[in-house]
């Protein structure tokens, strides 16, 4: 087992489609369809405002996305309905397999490294039950993951080196990223995908959480 753990948040341990039940509710017939579209536009938003060097933080990215995705499903957000949704990704649900995975994790550090935002993941995190040594955003940073400067700040904050980091992801982009920095990567492949090809391979690719067990 690693010296430390270290876990992306959203689309990992923080299911980032369970919005859609709100997004249901508002407009029905068009929340799975709003949902995808918000989550890949904020992903497209964070690795442009990286190449651009305007970085701004997630919770404006949020917004954005959730705005544009609005506009081109023909939906109309009003601040009301913006703020349910933001308020949605605050609360958002854990992945079945995660609580019980880290009652049995012992032995190492555990910390989060993550684009959320401080004003979107801390109270996530809060309100999930789940206990890290360390919560750490790109804010800090003002960069977006994958930048290999955002793995670093893994390796600084918890005094480990990076070759004794254990680095936990469900986004494909991310685990190459962080192998791509030195760390040892567990891939969350829930959807059975193949690898991107970047030219190289996670170490180990699981279907959940648990199998990252020993």
């Amino acid at each position: 087992m690693p010296r430390a753990l270290v876990f992306d948040a959203y689309g990992t341990l923080f299911d980032v489609h369970s919005v859609q039940t709100r997004c249901e509710a508002l407009w029905p017939g068009k929340g799975a369809q709003l949902s995808r579209l918000w989550r890949a536009k904020q992903l497209e938003y964070t690795w442009q405002r990286s190449l651009m060097r305007r970085y701004a933080p997630f919770s404006q990215v949020t917004v954005d996305a959730l705005l544009f995705s609005g506009e081109f499903l023909a939906l109309k957000i009003e601040k009301k309905e913006k703020q349910a949704l933001l308020d949605e990704y605050r609360r958002l649900a854990l992945y079945p397999d995660v609580s019980e995975t880290f009652k049995r994790l012992s032995g190492c550090k555990l910390a989060i490294l993550t684009n959320g935002s401080p004003d979107m993941i801390e109270p996530l995190v809060a309100q999930s039950g789940l206990r890290f040594d360390a919560v750490l955003s790109v804010d800090a940073l003002q960069v977006f993951k994958p930048a290999p400067e955002v793995y670093q700040l893994a390796v600084d904050t918890l005094q480990t080196p990076r070759e004794e980091i254990g680095f936990v992801s469900s986004n494909c982009w991310d685990a190459l990223g962080a192998k791509s920095f030195g760390f040892a990567v567990y891939w969350i492949n829930r959807a059975q995908a193949p690898v991107d090809r970047m030219g190289f391979q996670p170490d180990r690719i699981v279907k959940s959480l648990d199998e990252i067990l020993p």
